[in-house]
């Protein structure tokens, strides 16, 4: 098979829209510029779109020293990294790290988006996260991603949902960092250990897929049950409804949409 890596996405913040890119660096926590922000209530925990659909709107720019983010109504808001003199205690499922408070602009400009009293962080080099699950290694981390630091699907598992599905869907309600073709649907579920371009990345789990999967990311509403009510006919494990495959470098690199995927393992 002729497996090849065909989109890489990047999410600046959890939580809202992809930007995809041809060519990315491939760090030990993830993809440099994926999910090293995150957007908190008055009380530290993260916000996603299980709450908050209208999240999928707002779009972000990260060069490694500037975030930019819009949303429909506002105008574009342009920040430094934080100094990190002011810390803000961020608590992201079971884990809770210190990180840089981004201030009071990007507080309130998220604030009068969602509605809702946000604050957005910054993971800074003070800030470490490690792999809580049994699939990571001591001292393997991890950015504000929900527990692993990538997440792979092929093209033909979306295909072979779609065909189960009244009406076919994006991938991006799947929101993975890597997507491959050339492979059968499902291939990935299976492989162990893969490299793409200079990469190394070994298996972690597969995803169990939640309420955002319902949300419509063009326009920010949940639609309906699917693909979640569809996806419990046939992949219903343990751990819940699975889609994807999460993954975690074991060498770092530059990987580029159209590079070789091989199976290691």
């Amino acid at each position: 098979m002729d497996i090849r890596l065909s989109a890489i996405h990047l999410y600046p913040v959890k939580g809202i829209r992809a930007v995809d890119v041809s060519r990315a660096h491939l760090e030990p926590k993830g993809l440099r510029g994926d999910r090293r922000w995150v957007i908190v209530d008055d009380q530290g925990i993260f916000l996603s779109q299980r709450i908050f659909p209208r999240m999928a709107l707002i779009g972000g720019d990260f060069d490694g020293h500037r975030l930019v983010l819009y949303a429909p109504g506002l105008d574009a808001l342009s920040l430094g990294i934080p100094d990190g003199k002011t810390r803000l205690k961020v608590t992201v499922w079971r884990d809770t790290v210190d990180a840089a408070a981004a201030g009071p602009d990007a507080d309130i400009w998220l604030s009068n988006f969602l509605g809702h009293p946000c604050r957005l962080a910054f993971m800074d080099e003070a800030c470490r996260r490690r792999i809580s699950s049994p699939a990571g290694k001591p001292k393997e981390e991890v950015s504000f991603a929900d527990g692993y630091p990538c997440l792979v699907i092929s093209t033909a598992s979306l295909a072979d949902l779609n065909a189960r599905l009244e009406k076919p869907l994006p991938m991006d309600r799947f929101r993975p960092n890597l997507v491959v073709d050339g492979c059968g649907p499902f291939a990935e579920d299976g492989w162990r250990k893969i490299a793409v371009g200079d990469t190394v990345l070994r298996f972690a789990g597969l995803c169990a897929r939640c309420s955002v999967t319902t949300v419509d990311q063009g326009s920010g509403r949940r639609t309906s049950a699917e693909p979640l009510e569809t996806l419990a006919t046939f992949r219903q494990r343990e751990n819940g409804v699975v889609f994807g495959v999460n993954l975690i470098p074991e060498e770092a690199g530059v990987i580029n949409v159209g590079d070789p995927v091989k199976i290691l393992e």
